[in-house]
């Protein structure tokens, strides 16, 4: 399955609304996608899972997904700061 690592950009990492704004658009998107952290692994569409894995700003993360294009417009998303104004 076709994946992209990211480095999270938003400030305070993948926490309340960067980490809300990204399940949103997951869940849009309708795929299934699995974010993995380190040696850590959750579904995309649950924002605790997501919050759980710590992902501070600066962190690598992977996305997984079989949809090549929710990938690309994924990864765009962690790699904009999200709680910019």
């Amino acid at each position: 399955m076709p994946t992209r690592e990211v480095t999270i950009a938003s400030a305070v990492g993948l926490h309340a609304r960067p980490a809300a704004l990204f399940v949103q658009a997951v869940e849009a998107s309708g795929a299934e996608v699995t974010i993995t952290k380190g040696d850590r692994t959750v579904d995309a569409d649950s924002i605790l899972a997501v919050m759980t894995l710590g992902a501070g700003h600066g962190d690598v993360v992977t996305l997984e997904a079989a949809d090549e294009s929710v990938l690309d417009s994924l990864a765009a998303l962690l790699a904009t700061d999200l709680d910019a104004s």
